[in-house]
């Protein structure tokens, strides 16, 4: 059964969840206590290591059930180097999940800082030759995009058009203080673009990338307009995906629960399973 709403993190092999989401000493297949908790994940490995081997894809196949989504990104080579100019190692990128078409949520076309306006053009001909059974989202960062004006406008109608999901980056919670006091906030504030947030649905999926602070208070109180409108996309048929990140990812699983919990308060949801550690059994 299709969920109401998609949850995930930004990864699955942290050993920092040791102890937490993963049993203390677990070091392989972690996507299998992954999954056993979380519906999705945004899978960064692929922008920065490329095209995974056939061996890879198809434990990642077996370590997942039916009703998991991979949110994979397009490869850094594809969308930073070669700047969408090259489109055939996006196709063998997508190729090679085919044993994970069935379970392969939005994949994410993360675009450069600088890709703005005048290259519109390149992101159009990707998403018109999307294959039209793999949803798509895109992820701009190009302050024009931000403005509200003809250049937002443009991309939002070339996204509806075809389709295609834009993703929702929420940055409030992390620069919400300075970082002194808080250990690893500032690498986390210097690595993430400070772009406002708008929040628009352009196809069946939206997506959004909860960038969360390490203040559990803080974070509570912006996800606040989060659990209407999340609510709101529900009700009208649409899938959300939700994925929570903290500044160093330590705290990602449970902010991500907390979350969910509230979210579930406000919204029938399925109830999250426990974490693999909280499922240990004590040895007396």
């Amino acid at each position: 059964m299709t969920p109401p709403l998609y949850l995930g993190l930004p990864m699955w092999a942290n050993l920092d969840w040791q102890g937490s989401l993963y049993p203390p000493h677990a070091r392989t297949e972690l996507l299998r206590d992954y999954a056993a908790v979380f519906t999705s994940v945004e899978g960064n490995t692929t922008f920065y290591s490329g095209t995974p081997n056939a061996a890879t894809v198809s434990a990642w196949a077996r370590q997942t059930p039916e009703a998991f989504r991979f949110c994979f990104k397009l490869p850094a080579y594809v969308t930073h180097e070669q700047r969408l100019n090259r489109l055939d190692a996006a196709w063998a990128f997508l190729d090679a999940l085919t044993p994970l078409h069935s379970r392969l949520g939005p994949t994410m076309v993360q675009l450069p800082r600088d890709f703005g306006p005048r290259e519109l053009p390149k992101l159009e001909t990707l998403l018109a030759a999307w294959p039209a059974h793999l949803p798509c989202a895109v992820e701009v960062r190009h302050p024009e995009f931000f403005h509200k004006g003809s250049a937002e406008r443009d991309l939002n109608q070339l996204l509806i058009t075809f389709h295609a999901n834009r993703v929702m980056l929420d940055v409030r919670p992390l620069f919400s203080t300075p970082s002194q006091g808080y250990p690893g906030l500032a690498h986390a504030q210097q690595e993430k673009p400070k772009l406002p947030l708008h929040v628009l649905s352009t196809a069946e999926n939206p997506v959004i990338r909860y960038i969360g602070h390490l203040d559990k208070r803080i974070n509570s109180d912006y996800f606040e307009p989060w659990k209407k409108q999340l609510s709101l996309w529900i009700n009208q048929g649409k899938t959300p995906f939700l994925f929570v990140h903290t500044a160093d990812n330590r705290h990602s699983p449970a902010l991500a629960h907390h979350l969910y919990q509230q979210l579930a308060e406000h919204t029938p949801l399925p109830k999250l399973p426990a974490f693999a550690a909280a499922k240990q059994a004590p040895l007396f």
